[in-house]
């Protein structure tokens, strides 16, 4: 009796350790595979929805922009770029108090309700609520070096991508005047400000920006920019913004080898 009551004890603990590891596993997968909760959308549905439309997404902090107070209304409100493993979400003006900014950390899940909206070619999410729920994704920066001047590209908007093998080239301000980078678009800026250089590609000529919201002027990639000489070959990190065409919002820079 004591024998088979041993045996029995033991075929429970075998169970109950499969069924452990069996729901270890769903739960890996799951992971693994960005399962969305219900109700909420995928990527490619995301992308379908009409401007104005609402969405929930799910997708995880990848860099915060920005957080201010309306020195008006008092209305507190964040920008960050987020992304899932199937593509990036740029969330504008959430609402958001300091001590919620902070918490925001990269990798952070979040839920999205909202609005998709359109500003100059950047598709964003507006008027938008949100909750921090369980699961952490930091991405790996995508290499769309070959998609620069195609159609394709566009479907990467507001992912952390790389650029590899691009040639700084000359950018002129307002007055015609020749630099390797400005302060603001023309020129009209000063240190602090956002930064504009052009890099090009198999004949082509792009311009990127260092958005100082972003990387501020005690950034890494900041002083970078201030050292670009036209004729330097470079790799760039950053998100696929987009603002008349694509304007990516660059975070690292480091010279080609």
């Amino acid at each position: 009796m004591k024998k088979l009551t041993a045996l029995l004890l033991s075929l429970s603990l075998v169970m109950v350790s499969g069924a452990a590891v069996m729901a270890e596993t769903e739960e890996e997968t799951a992971a693994q595979e960005d399962v969305k909760s219900e109700g909420v959308m995928t990527h490619d549905e995301y992308m379908e929805a009409a401007v104005d439309d609402e969405v929930v997404i799910e997708t995880y902090v990848q860099a915060k922009q920005s957080w201010w107070e309306d020195s008006e209304t008092g209305a507190q409100q964040a920008s960050i770029y987020t992304q899932d493993k199937d593509g990036g979400y740029f969330i504008y003006n959430l609402p958001c108090s300091e001590k919620e900014y902070e918490k925001l950390e990269v990798g952070t899940k979040i839920k999205v309700t909202g609005y998709k909206s359109e500003w100059s070619g950047e598709v964003e999410i507006v008027d938008a609520t949100y909750e921090i729920e369980d699961g952490e994704y930091i991405a790996e920066p995508l290499d769309v070096t070959e998609l620069l001047g195609k159609d394709e590209l566009i479907d990467h908007q507001n992912e952390f991508v790389s650029f590899q093998g691009m040639t700084v080239e000359p950018i002129k301000d307002a007055d015609g005047n020749e630099a390797a980078f400005l302060y603001n678009w023309d020129g009209s800026g000063e240190d602090g400000n956002d930064l504009y250089f052009n890099v090009s590609l198999n004949g082509e000529t792009y311009n990127f920006t260092v958005e100082s919201y972003l990387c501020d002027n005690t950034t890494d990639v900041y002083a970078a920019v201030k050292e670009l000489q036209v004729g330097d070959v470079i790799n760039l990190e950053g998100f696929l913004y987009w603002y008349e065409g694509v304007n990516p919002h660059i975070t690292s820079i480091t010279k080609a080898e």
